[in-house]
């Protein structure tokens, strides 16, 4: 359903922050993605949705090439950002029916679609405020309602999570689940190690812009001998060179 081939984006004319990468998402399965701050995740994702467009490599989805102008295959995206960024001006209600618009939902569809996120992240007593008022968490929510509205066949979700209250987070993952099971694709990244560990089925771990593994935490565990998810995964990512260097701060 994902397929990276040697994809590569650089920044500033030097700065690699993905470096060839190479990745196979399956259908049916919840995909995990995780990395340090910095090691190309968000950078990723945004090739993957079409936001932005690799220096070298392919990026397909349901093996058709994405670009940032292919609307087409972007309609079958659900996208969460990192940041639950929206138009603060318009209600709750008002954003997800230009979110409707824009991906042409029918009205009778949008309308039962809509209560039923609505519900399940319990929203419905403040989505006839302005966003301006609404919390993090709330936010959060309106960008997930919003990113599956549309019914989309792939999720995207950059630190869906965070912000989220303990029955939200739940809920969601649930949601995952029954979206994969029904053949379906999440591919989501997270901070948090115990959710990857128990929701994912696979993982793949990028640091400095490279994939470090890709395999179920079993398989990591057969490489790196037994352990917690996140004292495997700090091993995976740590610096081959652990020591700083503090010269640009004039140490004598």
């Amino acid at each position: 359903m994902i397929q990276l081939e040697s994809i590569t984006k650089v920044y500033s004319g030097s700065v690699k922050a993905v470096d060839n990468v190479n990745l196979e998402v399956r259908p049916g399965e919840i995909f995990g993605f995780l990395g340090p701050n910095g090691a190309g995740k968000t950078t990723t994702i945004k090739m993957v949705v079409g936001l932005l467009h690799p220096t070298s490599g392919k990026v397909k989805i349901f093996g058709e090439e994405m670009n940032t102008e292919n609307v087409s295959l972007k309609k079958r995206i659900g996208y969460v950002a990192d940041e639950p960024v929206v138009m603060e001006k318009l209600t709750g209600a008002e954003y997800i029916r230009f979110i409707c618009d824009v991906f042409e939902v029918p009205f009778s569809e949008r309308v039962k679609k809509t209560e039923q996120l609505l519900r399940s992240f319990k929203l419905e007593s403040a989505i006839r405020d302005p966003v301006s008022t609404y919390s993090h968490g709330m936010r959060q929510k309106l960008s997930l309602i919003s990113a599956l509205v549309h019914d989309p066949d792939l999720w995207i979700l950059d630190e869906p999570i965070v912000g989220l209250d303990p029955k939200s987070a739940f809920i969601l993952k649930q949601m995952m689940r029954r979206h994969a099971d029904a053949g379906n694709t999440v591919f989501f990244s997270t901070h948090i190690m115990e959710i990857a560990e128990r929701v994912c089925d696979r993982l793949g771990i990028i640091g400095d812009g490279e994939i470090k593994f890709v395999g179920t935490v079993d398989e990591l565990r057969e490489l790196r001998g037994e352990g917690s998810l996140e004292e495997l995964f700090l091993e995976v990512t740590a610096s081959e060179d652990e020591e700083s260097d503090f010269s640009y701060l004039g140490a004598r």
